[in-house]
């Protein structure tokens, strides 16, 4: 999509149009485009059809009542934030006495929207002319944009010294898809935290999986998830130098140290196993959840922590375990034959088997239900069958 077909969008005929699609089925898009062609330009019918596409799928990302009204570039709806931790993110700067942010690397305006929806007035930078249209666009479609600049730059020429914080969001996705080494990042990371150094209060938003090594250590590291999944991690500066933290969304609920303890010992599966939250899983926080429920791990390499008594916590899902055998795709078919198990949750950890693999292998058939994990017991292979905990 040009910067032009995008201003066809914002005419009325564009803005009726768009609306129009908004229930359209795509699988039907040749007969819908055909028909609309009667009536409208071609150039715009398929930018609207383009533009129905993309608001469907941010449905899961940002809600129906303000995905239908927002705007979207192919790659935008991708990077951009999820409304739930964008909201969240814009709590913690209100509460840190933030009132203005810069937004460096704002593409399509998702954290721009909801520090917006906070009171805090927002710079919003991009260097890419479509970006910046669409994130000024949204400002103006939900209400905010007396309270958003949009400004089309280079991020690392902009003065936000007037600022009472720095965002920063640098481009993970490249030509070749994912981009795994912070300073193939654009801007770099070296440069983000350079800019995050000399402002008051900053947050970087980083991918996940970041080596805790590589976190500077005047920044506090936070790992978010939302609804167990892993979303990314935020390194924080003017904050709490050296912490780690993960948090859960909804919520939010947090687990935080300064000291990480060592990790637990290993020790028997007991009749309880706990699966930690990714986002404890990766700020390595494992042993702190473990402390919390008086457990141990299966396994010293496995982020499974196994208990003799339940204890109710947020921070891990609980499964009750019925069975604990060595790995063997002919016994657990038998079990689960004998059990009349249908519905086969799998789940693995330290295990090389994929759980479709397994699910051909052993044919559940049945109206019962079961969990089984693919993983390692003191080493060795082995296979728990369990229920969760309602």
């Amino acid at each position: 999509m040009t910067p032009e077909d995008f201003a066809a969008l914002l005419t009325p005929e564009g803005r009726t149009l768009l609306d129009s699609l908004r229930d359209y089925d795509p699988a039907q898009e040749l007969a819908v485009a055909t028909r609309l062609r009667r009536e409208h330009p071609a150039g715009l019918v398929s930018a609207a059809l383009g533009q129905a596409r993309l608001r469907q799928r941010a449905v899961a990302k940002f809600g129906a009542e303000d995905a239908f009204r927002m705007f979207f570039t192919p790659g935008g709806g991708e990077m951009a934030t999820r409304a739930s931790v964008a909201a969240y993110r814009a709590e913690r700067l209100a509460e840190l006495g933030v009132r203005s942010v810069a937004d460096l690397c704002c593409g399509i305006g998702g954290d721009a929207l909801a520090l917006a929806r906070r009171g805090i007035r927002v710079l919003a930078v991009d260097l890419d002319p479509l970006t910046v249209a669409v994130a000024r666009a949204n400002a103006e479609a939900l209400g905010l944009a007396d309270l958003i600049e949009v400004r089309e730059a280079d991020v690392t020429t902009v003065d936000v010294s007037s600022y009472d914080a720095v965002f920063i969001d640098p481009a993970r996705r490249g030509g070749r898809g994912r981009i795994f080494d912070p300073e193939a990042y654009s801007p770099p990371l070296s440069w983000a935290v350079g800019a995050a150094r000399a402002a008051r209060h900053a947050a970087i938003k980083i991918a996940p999986g970041i080596p805790h090594e590589a976190v500077p250590a005047e920044a506090e590291a936070e790992w978010i998830s939302d609804h167990g999944d892993v979303k990314e991690a935020v390194l924080w500066f003017g904050t709490a130098p050296g912490t780690v933290r993960a948090t859960l969304l909804p919520g939010p609920v947090g687990l935080r140290t300064a000291e990480p303890l060592p990790d637990p010992e290993a020790g028997p599966v007991g009749r309880w196993l706990y699966e930690p939250d990714g986002a404890v899983i990766r700020a390595h926080l494992v042993a702190e959840v473990a402390e919390r429920l008086a457990g141990r791990l299966i396994d010293p390499t496995i982020a499974y922590i196994t208990a003799d008594e339940l204890r109710p916590t947020p921070y891990a899902t609980a499964y009750e375990i019925t069975d604990v055998l060595p790995f063997g795709l002919k016994k657990l078919k038998a079990l689960l034959r004998e059990r009349e198990v249908g519905v086969l949750t799998v789940k693995k950890r330290g295990s090389a088997i994929e759980p479709e693999e397994l699910r051909r292998k052993v044919k559940p058939s049945g109206p019962n239900a079961a969990t089984v994990f693919l993983t390692r017991v003191g080493g060795a292979p082995a296979m728990l069958i369990g229920a969760p905990v309602a």
